[in-house]
Order: structure tokens, then C-alpha cells, then sequence
């Protein structure tokens, strides 16, 4: 089965990339190369032996989408990970959040009515949660006015494919609601390369400790948390990659309940900031230094997933430690840096 991936050189989308080609489907990527590089395809094609079909286009150019399924009619599954995606970001720049996150969803979703199998899996986030009133969080919890524009986008998102899914029964899709994925693939192969100033915990705390940055910022040690510093759930992207990979093949078997359908993805675990620091400097051996800096605009105190349902309905849990996810981004910070 051909399946399209948007996105598909980004962080999350390389990833899911591999675990597609090695269970045998065909892959097509579409990204822009906004914020990846063209040189993840060639660690792609090194861990599977075998080149994913490629095309560099920008989703917000209608016409061009409308292009590309007139060529690909055959496509059985699509995985939507390309937007915009840093929280900062987007309170500064809240307009190119919107066009790039919603319009393009839109397009997608245009042309994939087209198609004779619709099987769509959006890449959405804990941010719909807001923050959420209680911990862990499971998919019965309230979505609550977003805390920043990136939160909102993946808020109206999900509208739009529950008001979509409503009038096309054909349409089936699962939006997945994950919480941070750090780390990088066993190879070493592909990983986190953000460009310009990591936007991101991990690639911070890797490129500080290569020597790249002079210190991290720690926002905020005044939170009401064990340390005083935000809590996260910290997912191994390759965890989180076997996911969609799993909620897709729910669609395409016709497992699904329903025909639109939410999961968590994470742990299960919260962990603060300095715990992530502690946990890197163990597995590394490297000092990392830090500075606590003023709370950012747009940050909850604390998100960690309720499990269950992913658990039981799909099947799916996450496998690998906080110490694996950190060790194995600084495998793939000291191969990028030749350290």
C-alpha cells in the first residue's frame, strides 16, 4: 500500500518513515524543507535500504496539492505531520501559524475526499488540553482555550476533521494528541536537527553540551512542582513513530470504532526539566551548564498522558526510558557534530 507522509523529513516524520518502509508499505514524502533538510532522506534510505518517492512542495500552494494526487490516486493511507510547530513561535508570529497549520489541513483534507480509501492520521498534541485540571491526562479530559496560537491551530484542527468526518463517512481518521518526543533512532541515522536556535528541550541540551551553546535557559523554578520546573512527558520518538504506524493499520483494517477517533501518545511518566538534565548528564557524562530564566509566555505547569486507551485499543505503549531516549540523542548530537 502507497502511503503519503507530509512532513516527512521532520523529526517526527523521518521516523515514522522508517517503521512504514520496514513493515513493507510504499512511502511517499512531501515537505517543503522549511525547517528539515534533504539529507535526512540519506539517512532514511541508509537504515531501510531502500528510497521513499520524494517531492519538495509547499502545502499552502493549493493548486500544487490538487497537482499531486491528480498524479497519485492510489495513495491507501496519508500521515499529516507538515506545521508549524514551536510554541514561542507562534505567540510572536501568530498569523504564519495559522495559514501554515489550518490551510494546508484544508488542502489536504480537499484532495483526500478524492481519493476511493480515505485513511488519514493528523499529528495533533496535549496542547488541545490546555491546562488540564487533572493529571495524567486522559482523552475525556476538556480541551481548554489554548495557551498559545501553535495550541490553538492543532485545537481548530481537530474541528475541522470532526465536522469533516461528520458529513464523509468514508473519511477515516485518527488524530493523535503527543506529548514530547525527544531522542533519535538506534542508528544514529536520523534524529532532531532543528535549524537556528533550538525551539526544543533536548537539541538544547545536546548542542550545550557539544559546545554549541554557552548555557541553557531553564524558563521558569517558580512552578508548583517538586523542583519548580515545568513537567512533560517524554516520549522516544521511535515509540511514538510505531504509533502512527499502528493507528493507521486500525484504519486500513477497518478496526476502528468510530470514524474519528483521539489517542494520547506518551508515557504515562511526567518529568521535570532538571530530571531531563540530570537524566542526560548521567547517560552522557557530560556537565551541562544552565541558567533559570523568566517563565515563557505559552508554557503549562505541567502534562503527562493517560495511556490506557492507546494501550488497550490500539494496542500500542511506549518502550524505551527517559535514559534510553536521552542517550540516543546524544549518540545522534555527537554523529551529526563528528564529536
Amino acid at each position: 500500500m502507497k502511503v503519503l507522509v507530509t512532513g516527512g523529513l521532520g523529526f517526527i516524520g523521518s521516523h515514522t518513515v522508517v517503521e512504514l518502509q520496514k513493515k513493507g508499505y510504499e512511502v511517499v514524502i512531501i515537505d517543503d524543507l522549511s525547517n528539515s533538510s534533504i539529507e535526512v532522506l540519506v539517512g532514511i534510505t541508509a537504515i531501510t535500504g531502500k528510497t521513499p518517492l520524494f517531492e519538495q512542495l509547499d502545502l499552502k500552494e493549493k493548486s500544487k496539492v490538487e497537482s499531486f494526487f491528480e498524479t497519485h490516486k492510489d495513495i491507501g493511507g496519508v500521515i499529516h505531520f507538515a506545521a508549524s510547530k514551536a510554541v514561542g513561535e507562534s505567540v510572536e508570529k501568530p498569523l504564519l501559524y495559522y495559514e501554515n497549520n489550518l490551510n494546508t489541513l484544508i488542502y489536504m483534507l480537499k484532495s483526500v475526499l478524492q481519493l476511493e480509501t480515505s485513511n488519514f492520521i493528523f499529528s495533533s498534541s496535549c496542547t488541545v488540553y490546555g491546562q488540564a485540571d487533572m493529571m495524567p491526562i486522559t482523552e475525556r479530559a476538556p480541551t481548554k482555550p489554548a495557551e498559545s496560537p501553535y495550541g490553538n491551530t492543532k485545537q481548530i484542527g481537530e474541528e475541522i476533521l470532526i465536522d469533516t468526518c461528520k458529513v464523509n463517512p468514508k473519511l477515516n481518521t485518527i488524530s493523535l494528541r503527543y506529548f514530547n518526543p525527544i531522542g533519535a533512532h538506534p542508528s544514529a541515522k536520523i534524529g532532531e536537527l532543528p535549524i537556528g536556535v533550538p525551539q526544543n528541550l533536548v537539541p538544547f541540551i545536546t548542542q550545550t553540551a557539544a559546545g554549541l551553546r554557552k548555557e541553557l535557559s531553564v524558563f521558569g523554578n517558580d512552578y508548583p512542582t517538586p523542583d519548580g520546573t515545568c513537567i512533560r512527558d517524554y516520549i522516544h520518538v521511535v515509540d511514538l513513530a510505531n504509533a502512527h504506524v499502528i493507528a493507521l493499520e486500525r484504519l486500513v483494517n477497518g478496526k476502528n470504532n468510530y470514524n474519528y477517533e483521539t489517542y494520547n501518545v506518551g508515557t504515562g511518566k511526567g518529568s521535570t526539566v532538571l530530571e531531563v538534565i540530570h537524566s542526560f548528564e548521567k547517560v552522557s557524562g557530560k556537565k551541562v551548564p544552565y541558567k533559570f530564566a523568566p517563565r515563557r509566555k505559552g508554557d503549562v505547569i505541567q502534562a503527562y498522558a493517560d495511556t490506557t486507551k492507546a494501550n488497550n485499543e490500539l494496542g500500542w505503549q511506549a518502550t524505551s526510558s527517559l535514559d534510553e531516549a536521552m542517550r540516543s540523542a546524544w549518540k545522534w548530537e555527537q554523529h551529526i557534530r563528528n564529536i
